[in-house]
């Protein structure tokens, strides 16, 4: 490549180590600032984040200078070090997709369940760790196993040309999660397809049953109910109550009867939307590198290896961008460092 290029290339790397070291530690720096991120359903977008952190803090940095200059210079050790946490933390992404997706599922389908398991932060925790333990054990016994002793200046794992491991690890790391996250989120929107559905049908009815009939005019003060009438009843009674009432709560009056299940629909939905673009996004940037390692043998292109595998860690760029827009709650603990930020400077000036 020319040596333009090559600067280019190198300023771009660099943006995007700092995009993943910056985006990641705000999230995770969001977790310090903000006690109500700290559920068990939070927890794993943590993980996730912890995830991309180190592909940007180490993977990244120790890959891109041997990408230039096509030798190691760090040493055996060190190259084992990069091939282990390299593999296992890219592999332990995608577990962390899985989870979430089964943990919004639950939410969603199994809300009584999910509910009563938000208390136990351990368990959030111990997924955590079966999700790290899991990812070690895919690649690492493999890259020393498959060791071919490689010169000094070369850090390669030994089963590029291994067409059963790859086929194999690939099914592990992506193609079966896959599987895994398709089926939950198409629970998800089947779910709320078919209550959605059934809510059209209910709010039919009572429109029908209702048409022609006046409805009570009712107030709810704490847990008991005043039935005062028509509207021609309300109409009649004295401001002084109403104000009364008002002061106790004022959205204690209502014409109708309010669903309780309306809210949470509505919340289910925001569930799904947030989980297919966190979603989205992982397929289209890692379904390139999988289907590519598992042709690596027989149509193998080395520019577009690359191009896969910096679509990869594109994605743990993309991922703290994605919390705020999805999660409210990411964008008040934003907002809350972005303002402490603020006073400190304020003070420091």
């Amino acid at each position: 490549l020319p040596e333009s290029v090559k600067i280019v290339i190198f300023v771009l790397i660099a943006i995007l180590v700092l995009l993943i070291i910056l985006g990641n530690s705000l999230v995770m720096m969001a977790f310090i600032v903000d006690k109500r991120l700290r559920t068990p359903s939070n927890l794993l977008l943590l993980n996730m984040a912890i995830c991309d952190f180190f592909l940007g803090a180490i993977s990244i940095p120790l890959y891109s200078p041997y990408k230039f200059t096509k030798q190691w210079k760090l040493g055996k050790f060190l190259c084992k070090f990069w091939l282990v946490s390299d593999y296992t933390v890219s592999t332990a992404s995608v577990y962390n997709i899985v989870l979430i997706s089964c943990d919004r599922y639950l939410s969603v389908t199994k809300a009584v369940f999910y509910r009563s398991s938000q208390n136990k932060k351990s368990h959030a925790v111990l997924k955590m760790a079966i999700v790290w333990i899991l990812s070690f054990l895919v690649y690492t016994p493999a890259i020393f196993i498959y060791d071919k002793n490689f010169p000094e200046n070369i850090c390669l794992v030994g089963f590029n040309s291994k067409s059963i491991f790859l086929f194999t690890s690939s099914c592990l790391d992506f193609f079966l999660p896959l599987i895994g996250i398709s089926f939950f989120n198409l629970s998800i929107y089947w779910n709320i397809l078919k209550r959605s559905i059934k809510k059209s049908k209910t709010s039919k009815l009572q429109s029908l049953n209702n048409k022609g009939r006046e409805e009570p005019y009712v107030i709810a003060a704490g847990n008991t109910f005043f039935a005062l009438g028509t509207d021609e009843t309300k109409k009649g009674m004295k401001d002084s109550v109403m104000q009364w009432f008002n002061k106790e709560d004022p959205a204690c009056c209502t014409n109708g009867v309010t669903d309780p299940n309306l809210n949470r629909l509505s919340r289910d939905k925001k569930v799904a939307k947030s989980l297919a673009i966190l979603v989205l996004v992982f397929i289209l940037c890692w379904a390139p590198y999988s289907i590519m390692a598992v042709c690596r043998e027989y149509c193998y292109q080395p520019y577009v290896s690359d191009v896969t595998t910096w679509l990869l860690w594109i994605n743990s760029a993309i991922n703290p961008v994605l919390y705020p827009l999805c999660h409210k709650s990411f964008k008040r603990a934003f907002s809350l460092i972005a303002k402490k930020c603020g006073s400190i400077c304020h003070i420091n000036n």
